[in-house]
């Protein structure tokens, strides 16, 4: 190791302080590290102080948790396993696999590494580009949109987990206040295929949790049901405390919650497999139909799946990496935590199998009778399962405890992302960060009022189907091409040597350039052209909810046009000198004005 000072300079000013410029130069396995401080002032001490002191994780597990948590969600339990079973079983997973290596890793990793490297939020880190920050403001807003219902989720599994504390479950028989003659107990065979009937537990769900049958649909929404108000406020509460403080509080809330899960879905396999009926379940699960691999709609389906899956587009692994030490190994980050959330997805489907062949040999029904996705899975299926088993109370306790730790921790995630964006790209929110994250906590409690009412379960399909559906695979597609073709991916892969010390293979360069981009494209025209408009059973939402719908994808997406107007607008100049300034990193503009513009040139564009 050997360390050299240079010589001391006087400015130019000699009444004033003296600037002494200190270069480290470390030499460790064949790797040299430089690190320089220039002290001229007061004011520069002070700017250089305010630049280190950005809050960073107590222990690298802590973010690692947090990562996992974030991307292991609900969905890992209630899509995967089902899109698995319906597109082919085992043959699934060559197309999921495919997807993940070509598009879903590659993302992760770059928004793991721009986050960590330009240590900002989701706006912030377009320094790089500033054009490009309306996509910054993009995926705050989606974040903040999924808020509004998604915390509504962890409120039901809160009352399902309230109800279970009984020596009857109240989703076991149809003598129930809210049950409707139709309701019928699965042991009238002759009633599942008789489509007028209803089991209790979808009764309990649909009559007894969210009322549905009190409203006519979304233009007769009624009051906030107190019952679900009351879990919403406990839920709102819990992210409050878990986020006041920044990552010190989250990064130790997700010891429990992002670890959780997995000592259940274990403890409910040991169970499950027990069961008559699981190891067939189990069977349907894994069995291989490579015919499938046919059907365009599976490749289709299983892109899908990783788009959502890994949490790529929501600006939260951009901020869980931005409180990361700049020398932190974040490829290894990526590969690590990617992985495994596509091995818990395939993990959590012999938990559910094993309780659907259960659950279709007691009732002696195909598979295909109880095998269904979405809420219908966690909230109906999984609980009748549970209902019919010894101890039936402790099953279902441990069970909601599990959803709603899987919940929790991807709600913290999305409002860290929507806090954290805001608050860097803000600086005057930094001193009140308690305070705004009041504000942020209040205000999705506000809206997420309207998902709780009789006609909540209505509002809450329409925010699910159109606030994080095309926009965001709009938002990554934006944001690939802005740090792959602008800022450039030559660039983006010397940020990333400069922090772990080597370059990204080509593979990866590769990826990010030209398979990546291509491969959203290609997804967001299939979301447009694939269109349905939403329904919920035999519900079809009128046309001005659709296009309300539509209004609120758009005010998210139309971040990026807006943004780059305004920032063309607002630079002086002409237009050449204007668009130089936007697309030229904040740091290179001395260079533009020099008359070098990385990206007026063919090199720039061609180098990979």
């Amino acid at each position: 190791m050997s360390s050299v000072v240079a010589p001391e300079k006087t400015a130019s000013n000699t009444m004033g302080p003296k600037e002494v410029e200190l270069i480290l130069v470390k030499e460790q396995n064949g790797v040299q590290f430089t690190s320089s401080t220039l002290v001229a002032s007061a004011c520069n001490e002070t700017a250089a102080s305010v630049s280190d002191e950005r809050e960073t994780w107590g222990k690298k597990i802590d973010f690692l948790l947090s990562v996992i948590g974030f991307a292991v969600d609900l969905a890992n339990v209630w899509r995967f396993p089902y899109l698995c079973y319906k597109n082919g079983g085992g043959a699934f997973l060559v197309p999921y696999l495919f997807f993940m290596v070509i598009a879903g890793m590659p993302l992760f990793y770059m928004e793991l590494a721009l986050g960590q490297y330009n240590r900002e939020g989701a706006a912030g880190v377009w320094k790089i580009c500033p054009i490009f920050k309306g996509v910054g403001f993009t995926v705050i807003l989606i974040s903040l949109y999924v808020g509004f219902y998604y915390n509504v989720i962890i409120s039901w599994a809160l009352f399902y987990l309230f109800s279970s504390f009984t020596d009857e479950l109240p989703w076991v028989h149809c003598n129930n206040t809210w049950n409707s003659p139709n309701c019928s107990d699965w042991a009238d065979n002759s009633s599942v295929n008789d489509i007028y009937k209803v089991t209790p537990a979808q009764e309990y769900f649909d009559r007894g949790v969210l009322h549905i049958q009190d409203s006519n649909g979304i233009d007769d929404l009624g009051r906030p049901r107190w019952q679900l108000t009351s879990c919403l406020a406990v839920v709102i509460v819990v992210l409050y405390f878990s986020l006041w403080k920044g990552v010190k509080t989250s990064g130790k809330v997700v010891w429990v919650t992002a670890t959780m899960p997995y000592v259940v879905l274990t403890v409910l396999l040991l169970r499950g497999v027990t069961l008559p009926g699981a190891i067939d379940g189990i069977k349907a699960y894994l069995s291989v139909d490579f015919l499938r691999l046919c059907d365009a709609k599976v490749w289709i389906e299983a892109a899908t799946q990783i788009c959502f899956s890994l949490g790529v587009g929501f600006g939260v692994l951009i901020a869980f990496s931005s409180y990361n030490k700049f020398s932190n190994n974040c490829y290894r980050d990526a590969i690590i935590t990617s992985s495994i959330n596509s091995l818990t997805s395939f993990f959590s489907g012999f938990v559910v199998f094993s309780f659907l062949g259960y659950l279709s040999q007691k009732h002696n029904v195909a598979l295909d009778k109880v095998a269904r996705d979405g809420a219908g899975l966690v909230f109906v299926i999984y609980p009748e399962a549970i209902a019919t088993l010894p101890g039936s109370s402790v099953w279902a306790v441990i069970f909601f405890i599990m959803l709603l730790t899987l919940g929790i921790d991807s709600a913290m995630g999305g409002m860290e992302s929507v806090i954290t964006g805001l608050i860097d790209e803000f600086k005057f929110l930094h001193k009140h960060r308690e305070l705004f994250t009041l504000f942020i906590v209040v205000s999705t409690f506000l809206i997420s009022l309207f998902c709780v009412t009789n006609g909540g379960m209505y509002v809450f399909t329409l925010l699910d189907y159109f606030a994080a559906g095309t926009s965001i695979l709009f938002g990554v597609l934006i944001e690939a091409i802005g740090i792959a073709w602008f800022y450039g991916v030559d660039r983006f892969s010397d940020d990333i040597e400069e922090m772990i010390g080597h370059r990204p293979s080509r593979y990866w360069r590769l990826c990010w350039k030209f398979v990546s981009p291509c491969f959203l494209l290609v997804m967001v025209i299939v979301s447009f052209a694939t269109f349905h408009p939403p329904t919920y059973g035999t519900y079809t939402f009128p046309p001005w909810a659709t296009t309300v719908g539509w209004c609120l994808a758009m005010s998210s997406m139309a971040m990026v046009p807006l943004y780059a107007i305004y920032k063309l607008c607002s630079l002086p100049g002409k237009f050449c000198d204007r668009l130089a300034y936007a697309i030229t990193p904040e740091t290179d503009h001395h260079l533009v004005d020099q008359g070098e513009v990385r990206q007026f040139t063919l090199h720039h564009w061609l180098v990979v």
